[in-house]
């Protein structure tokens, strides 16, 4: 394993960090720190926050649906009985897991949501002191 030789003062640090390092503030954080971006992030539509979960709650339903006309296709059809006998409770059963996953998903969210309104005071504090 070969070491690098030692550059110079300062030389050794990123583009990023050099800027930072000379700037008023003083910091070595480097620009791709998440410490800035998590705080000073712009309020987001609750299309935004909630979309990942009305879509597998969506997926769910239709699956879950999908999975009950294949059910009923095995009580009025006499071909092909095995096949929707077998495959319709696992459409019906995967179709309830994800629906059940999406139903769970949003008041998570929701809770995320208020705790994250509370501690604003909380992030101001932490932004001023990581940003020394």
């Amino acid at each position: 394993m070969e070491v690098p030789p030692r550059s110079p003062e300062g030389s050794e640090k990123s583009p990023q960090c050099q800027e930072l390092v000379t700037s008023d503030t003083g910091s070595t954080l480097c620009a791709s720190s998440r410490s800035e971006s998590v705080w000073t992030s712009a309020p987001r539509s609750r299309w935004d926050i909630y979309h990942k979960p009305v879509i597998v709650l969506s997926v769910g339903a239709a699956v879950f649906l999908f999975g009950v006309v294949i059910t009923s296709l095995a009580c009025f059809l006499t071909q092909h009985k095995k096949i929707y006998k077998m495959s319709g409770p696992a459409f019906l059963s995967l179709g309830l897991m994800l629906l059940v996953c999406g139903l769970v998903w949003i008041p998570i969210i929701r809770k995320k949501q208020k705790q994250r309104q509370k501690s604003q005071f909380l992030q101001s504090l932490k932004s001023f002191f990581f940003n020394r």
